[in-house]
């Protein structure tokens, strides 16, 4: 299906056949692709930067070291290997040529299409600020979290033998920007991993000498959520030990630590999650996109001023009942995804998408968690087990969701983190943990006991 720039004459109109190229492996893009899979009289094309797919919403536990990257991730060709009208191919888009029906791959290999599907994401926002990256990592790829989580454990390492105490305290620290699921979620899980491992595991560490902060520029925490969940949210990560510090702006981050509002705060690792923007795939087509870069599309997801271009999930920009745009969300993406597939396989039904809420959540710590079902909420141990129980569900397949059940149940019973290993793959070019232990201030005593137990 690919042709060389120089060879284009491979286009759409040579083939009795349809060809429909999905730009993203995600939740919307694989969902569309399923339904088309095996469709009469269509091919189907998958395109990705990376092999494989990613349930993102547990990606923080990766970082954390509750899970492994292998039970959360699926080859994209594995997923979709049943199905024999559709092609995988691990590239990386540039552009797009409406014209021509042909998208634009780095290599300068050109993919004719007949419809072309977007659905390529978003990335973090660092507002400006792109060198805030390399130190202040977000969660959206295996390599961040295995990055986030490399840091987090060298940083307990190294804490265990600076005689410092300002050093010691600095690479304790862990600093979380931006006060959305992802932020509650990493702080939380931060929190219970530094205070659960340094009682077991270390000799010269006390969980006190933790501590996990939480930065958030607007008012409250959640702030997509009722403001009673935001408070219970709020309570609880203070209950567990995380600093939450609302109404706070970070002015700068650097490799050592964040300058919050003018206090600079050494920290051995920093974790971003405040804000997203759409992938570029706007300016593919000469849009000017709006709001963070999303595409805006027709009741139909057809992207306007085009009859054969779509796009869907972070990528689109579709307003919903109560005329705000939907939020990018992994149910959101999903539903439009099942949707446009059938469209594209059927015929175009007479009724456009209409996303059903099937509730927002998030998880503050171990028997703690927010559900928001617009209509009702729920907090606490029962949203808790809800939040678990879909979690698991909406893995993709039946032996990833074995897998984690069972580490789940392990973990709950034990409070042991199995994933607590320091891969040296996973790079630091960003400092952090890595500058540290500072030469001379080495503990090179012997190791006391902690809380009376032996190794």
């Amino acid at each position: 299906m690919i042709a060389s720039k120089h060879h284009a004459s491979l286009g759409a109109e040579t083939r009795s056949r349809r060809h429909v190229v999905i730009l993203g492996g995600g939740f919307g893009g694989l969902a569309c692709a399923i339904e088309l899979g095996n469709a009469s009289g269509i091919d189907v094309t998958v395109v990705d930067r990376r092999n494989h797919n990613l349930f993102q919403p547990l990606l923080y536990q990766v970082a954390t070291a509750a899970l492994s990257p292998a039970d959360i991730a699926e080859p994209i060709r594995k997923t979709l290997a049943r199905f024999k009208n559709i092609t995988m191919i691990m590239a990386e888009v540039v552009g797009v040529d409406p014209r021509s029906r042909t998208v634009v791959l780095s290599d300068g290999d050109l993919l004719p299409y007949d419809q072309l599907i977007i659905a390529t994401g978003s990335d973090y926002n660092y507002f400006g600020h792109d060198d805030w990256r390399k130190f202040a990592p977000g969660l959206k790829s295996i390599h961040e979290a295995r990055q986030i989580r490399h840091r987090l454990l060298l940083a307990f390492e190294h804490a265990e033998r600076v005689k410092s105490e300002p050093e010691k305290r600095a690479l304790l620290t862990s600093i979380v920007i931006g006060g959305g699921p992802t932020g509650v979620e990493m702080a939380g899980a931060i929190s219970e991993l530094g205070r659960f491992m340094i009682s077991r595991d270390f000799r010269n560490l006390q969980p006190d000498n933790l501590q996990v902060i939480l930065v958030e520029a607007g008012p409250r925490i959640l702030a997509a959520f009722p403001e009673h969940l935001s408070v219970y949210a709020k309570s609880h990560l203070q209950k567990i030990g995380v600093d939450v510090r609302t109404g706070s702006r970070v002015l700068d981050i650097r490799e050592d630590g964040v300058d919050i509002e003018g206090e600079f705060i050494a920290a051995g690792s920093i974790v971003w999650g405040a804000g997203v923007k759409a992938s570029p795939a706007h300016s593919w087509l000469g849009l000017p996109g709006v709001e963070m870069g999303r595409i805006p599309v027709d009741a139909y997801l057809r992207v306007r001023g085009f009859d054969d271009i779509y796009a869907l999930g972070d990528t689109s920009a579709l307003a919903g009942a109560d005329r705000k745009l939907l939020p990018g969300l992994a149910q959101v993406a999903k539903q439009q995804g099942i949707y446009l597939g059938k469209n594209l396989r059927n015929g175009r039904t007479a009724s456009g998408f209409k996303f059903q809420n099937r509730g927002n959540t998030a998880v503050i710590g171990r028997n703690a968690a927010v559900f928001d079902f617009g209509d009702w909420t729920m907090k606490g141990r029962a949203a808790w087990l809800l939040w678990a129980i879909v979690h698991v569900y909406l893995l993709i397949n039946f032996e990833k969701r074995l897998l984690v059940s069972i580490q789940w149940v392990g973990r709950y019973l034990t409070r042991q983190r199995g994933a607590r290993i320091i891969d040296e793959t996973a790079g630091d070019e960003g400092g952090g943990a890595a500058k540290w232990p500072r030469k001379g201030n080495v503990e090179t005593g012997p190791l006391r006991p902690s809380n009376g137990r032996e190794r």
